[in-house]
């Protein structure tokens, strides 16, 4: 290596570890606010429109919406759009329609977690069967920010997998486990200023480097795809159903909506996170499309991003860069910590393990839990190949398995435990069987989620019409 290309690498490992470090200080200052579970989980219920806004955007703007968006970006082209703006578009409806109904519910009967909702609506068998299985998977998506932050070290600074793993395993669960939501999202502010101020110089200067708009569509690969907005190989349209559901039922999410002060803080907050989430959907797919002016056969599209930053941009830019990178990451891994860490302490060990535990045993299970879940999605990254492929899997389980309950719970109390039980067996049956049988290839209409949820509320429909019909014929007896 060059004594250039080392003092470049020296730059850009140093500004990364010293963000870390103020990070973590900055974590462990706020979390002298903590006075008791309900500051870990919901924050007291005191967060107004801006810290809603900003924990909120920070947690959605991550793996999938830089590093996957951006493959995606570089393969497809303008379709990858419909990625992040997929989000935004659930970020809507779970600002104006989801949202204030079921913060109105958890205000009202002191709920902490989306499976105390789930209990509080259907019962305990339900609550049990969503904990286990989100946690496992919340392992999964809590690994692809992990890869994502490895691949971007791994280009940068040539370094190995497990040691971009292991630095942002280590600064995530530090300041997350010492304060929680209250923490997490004074600590988002901080990443999404940085996030924000790196894509706002930087993007613009990329594309201006790479020789303007003109240099980028010379190097998209020839194919009408490329330009049709609606439709892409693996983009397009067809990514609402497997994304919006997902963004409005999100048990991180809706916990953090738990933690807004009033409706007016939550739709506001939610509402203009939404919005920039459908501008910010722009940014990645611009990012891939650039990376192909200077490498146009990537074996790994997601390294599209670290080579915008290495070859595109001046090298304190491209440092600034990195890690904006980083806090995108780190904000949406500490609110998927968020899933891991309440639904463990609250969900499984308060609620069926030891009943009787106190406030600050559960606060401490829930701190022991995310420092549990860091370590494992540590040791996951390093096995799972890329971003885009954990995402894929952890967004279609949790629409087809939540998004019918939680929804149809919202508008009606008549439902009860076996048509919740049944809509998450269907639907997660349906799933994996319409991957397995690759019914996608032949069109989209074959989508695994969207048949999957189709599946899903049509067994809840099913069962509650059987239901109602055989109480109606006890009555008439």
């Amino acid at each position: 290596m060059s004594p250039d290309a080392s003092s470049h690498v020296a730059l850009q490992l140093g500004l990364l570890l010293g963000y870390s470090g103020v990070l973590i200080v900055f974590g462990f200052f706020m979390s002298r606010r903590i006075k008791g579970s309900g500051s870990f989980f919901v924050a007291d219920r005191s967060l107004g429109p801006g810290l809603v806004f900003s924990t909120f955007l920070a947690a959605n703007i991550g793996a999938g919406s830089i590093i996957g968006a951006s493959g995606l970006g570089y393969t497809d082209g303008i379709s990858a759009w419909w990625w992040v703006g997929s989000a935004g578009i659930g970020s809507l409806l779970l600002a104006f329609w989801v949202g204030p109904r079921i913060w109105r519910i958890a205000a009202r009967n002191g709920l902490y977690t989306a499976g105390d909702y789930l209990e509080h609506r259907y019962g305990s068998s339900v609550r049990a069967v969503i904990a286990m299985l989100l946690w496992f998977l919340t392992l999964i998506i809590l690994a692809a920010q992990l890869i994502a932050m490895s691949e971007i070290l791994e280009w940068v600074l040539d370094s190995p997998r497990w040691l971009g793993a292991l630095i942002g395993g280590f600064v995530m669960t530090a300041y997350f486990a010492s304060g929680g939501l209250l923490t997490s999202a004074w600590v988002n502010l901080v990443q999404l200023l940085v996030l924000l101020g790196g894509f706002a110089i930087g993007l613009p200067l990329a594309l201006s480097l790479a020789g303007g708009w003109e240099a980028v569509v010379a190097a998209a690969p020839a194919g009408p795809e490329q330009s049709n907005f609606f439709l892409g190989a693996n983009s397009g349209v067809v990514l609402v159903a497997l994304i919006v559901p997902a963004f409005i039922i999100s048990p991180g999410l809706l916990q953090k909506a738990y933690g807004a002060r009033d409706e007016r803080a939550l739709r506001i907050g939610i509402g203009l996170q939404g919005l920039v989430l459908l501008l910010f959907a722009f940014v990645p797919v611009l990012m891939g499309m650039i990376a192909r002016v200077y490498e146009p056969s990537l074996s790994n599209p997601e390294f599209a991003v670290p080579i915008v930053l290495t070859e595109g941009l001046p090298v304190a830019l491209g440092a600034l860069g990195l890690a904006a990178i980083f806090s995108a990451e780190l904000s949406s891994a500490d609110a998927i910590l968020f899933m891991l860490s309440t639904s463990l302490s609250k969900d499984l060990y308060k609620r069926y393990a030891f009943p009787s535990a106190t406030n600050a045993q559960v606060l401490q299970v829930a701190r022991w839990a995310a420092v549990a879940g860091g370590v494992l999605a540590v040791l996951l990254a390093i096995v799972i190949p890329t971003v885009i492929d954990s995402l894929r899997v952890f967004y279609a389980v949790l629409s087809v398995s939540l998004f019918v309950p939680i929804v149809a719970g919202l508008h009606s109390r008549r439902p009860g435990i076996p048509e919740a039980l049944s809509a998450i067996g269907v639907g997660v049956t349906v799933l994996f069987s319409v991957r397995l049988a690759d019914l996608s290839s032949i069109s989209w209409l074959f989508d695994p989620t969207l048949l999957a949820i189709v599946a899903s509320a049509a067994a809840f429909a099913i069962v509650f019409l059987f239901r109602q019909r055989r109480l109606r014929a006890e009555r008439d007896l």
